[in-house]
């Protein structure tokens, strides 16, 4: 039987295996593809048709070619290339197909081969609270666009929602609550809290609201657009919003990339430089891992220096 399994083509295990990660592990369609593509970029590169000929070689010649790989050009015109943490990513979808073969007992090279590469700590990319208020303030709340847009920057704020999130959230939503359940990643339910101002703008941007589509943020249909009139849907996707909140924070003369996850950063920091703790941030983060979420503490730790410098022994001489 163990033969047969291991003659299996590489592409039935590979549909196999996105298959099981869809039924049995609940993994997203967006997450899917991504595997789909990552694992199908290391079959064109190693051309082999077993899964028993992937080896501890062919698997260096591929970290080799991935570390190589030009992604484009930096701001002073130099070659720039695929960043170790998109590299690992390969390496991951990789690891997991390899654990997979195991569990059904195909031969091939152990996932415990696979070691990622290290990767430089993450930074996080931050607009100070000035900022962050102007931003905010940008949109022309006088017509349905700017009230949609305005509700979507303190909905962000105030919820620290991944652009994703905000995006599938339903018309109907309880504005007498402070709170809303949302399905993130993994289509794991978290609630997050309603801030006074997000209630405020998305009851404001929704009373003026004339379509009856089931979307809460959806495109402000123009007249003459047949196109828009014909769409099943008018819910407005996260790469429409990323446009959104660029078009603001340009608009409010902020200078550095300000993006939907930016926002996300400014809400956690936010909270714990008022005091929560971190578990607390994780969970409404919907962060999986607090190791995730502990990324946000070397901005506390800031933080926490100009308290010690500015309040501490003042009664010395």
């Amino acid at each position: 039987m163990r033969d047969i399994i291991s003659r299996m083509n590489l592409q039935q295990l590979q549909r196999e295996f996105l298959e099981y990660l869809e039924i049995e592990k609940g993994r997203s369609l967006n997450t899917i593809s991504n595997y789909e593509r990552y694992l199908s970029r290391f079959f064109e590169f190693t051309k082999i048709k077993n899964p028993a000929d992937i080896t501890d070689s062919l698997v260096r010649e591929f970290r080799i070619w991935l570390n190589r790989q030009e992604s484009g050009t930096t701001e002073d015109g130099r070659k720039d290339y695929l960043k170790k943490k998109t590299q690992n990513y390969y390496l991951i979808a990789l690891r997991v197909f390899l654990k997979f073969l195991m569990k059904r007992d195909v031969k091939s090279l152990s996932p415990e081969r696979i070691e990622l590469a290290k990767v430089s700590e993450r930074s996080l990319d931050l607009i100070s609270h000035t900022e962050l208020e102007r931003l905010i303030d940008a949109p022309d709340t006088s017509n349905l666009q700017g009230l949609r847009d305005k509700a979507i920057l303190e909905l962000f704020f105030s919820t620290g929602l991944r652009v994703s999130e905000l995006c599938s959230l339903p018309r109907e939503i309880d504005l007498k609550s402070d709170e809303l359940s949302v399905r993130g990643k993994g289509e794991k339910v978290r609630v997050v809290f309603l801030s006074s101002a997000a209630k405020d703008a998305v009851k404001n941007y929704l009373g003026k609201r004339n379509d009856l589509d089931s979307a809460l943020f959806v495109k402000v249909v123009k007249k003459n657009s047949a196109k828009d009139q014909k769409a099943d849907s008018l819910r407005l996707t996260p790469r429409s919003i990323e446009r959104i909140v660029k078009h603001y924070a340009i608009k409010a003369g902020i200078s550095k990339k300000v993006t939907p996850h930016v926002i996300r950063h400014s809400f956690a920091t936010d909270l714990l430089q008022n005091g929560a703790d971190l578990r607390a941030v994780q969970i409404m983060l919907g962060h999986s891992s607090i190791s995730t979420t502990q990324i946000y503490t070397h901005i506390t730790d800031k933080h926490l220096r100009e308290v010690h410098k500015n309040f501490h022994s003042k009664r010395r001489k």
